[in-house]
């Protein structure tokens, strides 16, 4: 890794794709939120992750590999967080009114996600998810756990999700 310029950070984080996991650290402009970094014009057509630690999904028992760095095709991320414990401020004025948390369960990869979206009272689900055209839904309140890794257990204050490449259920 090169020298950190003045004006950028390294923050730990978790990725999701369809078949793996990944925890590494990211180096990121000092004046950016983590948690919803994926939303800005700067990120790149592939995520640059530091020291990561990977488990594969495509066989049992799930596969843990090593790297120094790995570049993962944004367009395949479906879920994205700051690793606890760390947590950024969350991107909603709660005083906003009008609006509810609607729990949902989520099918994220092979990872399952019970959590909250923020939508308009008006809205039911469906509108919701066919009128919001953003590649990045934040979700809030987030509880990840995995059927093939009865161990894992990750809770989350907020999380970016890709509603495209996302099943969501009713609760």
């Amino acid at each position: 890794m090169n020298p950190l310029a003045p004006d950028e950070k390294i923050a730990l984080v978790m990725v999701y794709t369809n078949n793996m996991l990944i925890r590494g650290d990211i180096v990121i402009q000092e004046n950016l939120r983590v948690s919803i970094w994926l939303r800005t014009q700067g990120v790149l057509n592939h995520v640059h992750l530091y020291k990561p630690q990977v488990i594969l999904f495509g066989g049992t028992p799930p596969k843990s590999l090593s790297y120094s760095e790995i570049y993962i095709p944004t367009s395949h991320i479906i879920a994205f967080h700051l690793a606890p414990p760390e947590q950024d401020p969350l991107d909603y004025d709660a005083s906003e009114s009008n609006r509810i948390m609607q729990p949902l369960d989520m099918v994220v990869g092979s990872f399952l996600l019970k959590g909250k979206v923020r939508m308009a009272t008006q809205m039911d689900l469906a509108t919701h998810l066919d009128v919001s055209h953003s590649g990045w839904m934040s979700v809030y309140d987030g509880d990840l756990s995995n059927p093939y890794l009865p161990q894992f257990s990750v809770q989350v204050p907020m999380l970016l999700v890709n509603p495209g490449q996302v099943n969501f259920g009713l609760v």
